[in-house]
């Protein structure tokens, strides 16, 4: 089934992990299996041939690059003009993969229409379509004014997550306090007369309520689960999944170990141990489900090799082309061919649709 993911840090592991994502992930693995600088060397789960494998033809892929003050003890640049040159290079990677017929930037709606319409049409038995891509920024401290925002949304920018983790120039993230910074707001109102998306994704509690309050553009979550069934601030509550639902946004289900079971202990614990299956996945694009009452607001952003591989990944998860198993544990749920389809690339659909009418 056509699937769509909406969170894949691809630039990311490409020029910080050293990956060529053209390379099947057996051959990934096999290069790095000497390397012990990460723990996810030689277990990443993602590549381009796995991509296609799985019917994953659509991804909102990121640009990532944070700015960390003095006394932040987070790994980052020390300034934003590095934070923005490191996002540049990521960007001119994409720009690499295009030229070579990897992937093709989708930045409206007629260029989604028309990818969906090739890729649905054309033979591709020898794994040659380009995968679509919409490009997001994950966190906003590289961009060193308000101003570069649309220098950005130029590039093909078209959805931002103003905060990452702990306290950002913009807004504060996971594991931290505080509302939006003042420029923080300016920010969103540039975003919303550009017409960009807002990914909710790692604003902590205050920044989220301070950004559903000013922005009235389209609002997702690109890869968030319940904080039902974990309790950790990196979560939604239900309050939060109900606010974003009255919004028409989509949630995207996050496949990291430590977001899909309680007690997690970065480094000791095992999937195998800890039960954290696919099904573990579903239980949580469940809950949201219940929350709205039907399955209109969720969908995949799996996240792998965010920073972690199969060492923190579903077990039954060997490679990102295992997405396609989730339709058929989907149906012994008792969810309806309709209601699959949705999951697996509708609600994403009628979002970006809507958004970019």
């Amino acid at each position: 089934m056509f699937t769509i993911d909406a969170h894949l840090d691809l630039s990311m592991n490409a020029l910080e992990w050293n990956r060529d994502l053209r390379q099947p992930v057996s051959v990934i693995r096999e290069r790095e299996k000497e390397k012990t600088d990460l723990p996810d060397r030689g277990r990443g789960t993602v590549a381009f041939p796995e991509l296609w494998q799985g019917d994953v033809g659509l991804i909102v892929a990121t640009q990532i690059g944070r700015y960390v003050a003095p006394e932040n003890s987070l790994p980052g640049w020390h300034s934003p003009e590095q934070a923005w040159a490191q996002t540049q290079g990521q960007l001119a990677w994409y720009r690499a993969m295009e030229e070579a017929g990897e992937l093709v930037s989708i930045t409206d709606l007629p260029g989604l229409e028309n990818h969906l319409q090739n890729w649905r049409s054309t033979d591709n038995s020898d794994n040659t379509k380009p995968i679509g891509y919409i490009r997001s920024l994950e966190g906003a401290d590289s961009l060193v004014t308000v101003g570069h925002l649309e220098r950005a949304w130029q590039q093909g920018l078209r959805a931002v997550g103003p905060a990452h983790y702990g306290p950002g120039r913009y807004a504060n993230g996971t594991d931290a306090t505080g509302g939006l910074q003042p420029v923080g707001k300016e920010l969103l109102r540039e975003m919303e007369r550009l017409n960009i998306i807002l990914d909710a994704t790692h604003l902590c509690d205050d920044a989220f309520w301070d950004a559903m309050d000013c922005f009235q553009g389209p609002v997702w979550a690109s890869h968030n689960n319940c904080r039902a069934l974990v309790n950790h601030n990196r979560q939604y509550s239900n309050e939060q999944l109900k606010e974003l639902i009255a919004r028409g946004s989509v949630i995207g289900a996050a496949f990291d170990a430590w977001m899909l079971v309680p007690n997690w202990q970065r480094g000791q614990s095992t999937p195998q141990a800890m039960n954290c299956s696919l099904e573990t996945v579903l239980d949580h694009l469940d809950h949201i489900c219940q929350v709205a009452g039907n399955a209109h607001h969720v969908g995949i952003g799996s996240d792998l090799d965010g920073a972690f591989g199969q060492e923190q990944s579903p077990y039954d998860l060997e490679s990102i082309a295992d997405l396609k198993k989730i339709p058929d544990l989907l149906a012994r749920r008792g969810y309806s061919p309709e209601d699959i389809q949705n999951v697996m690339h509708g609600n994403w659909l009628r979002f970006l649709r809507r958004a970019w009418a």
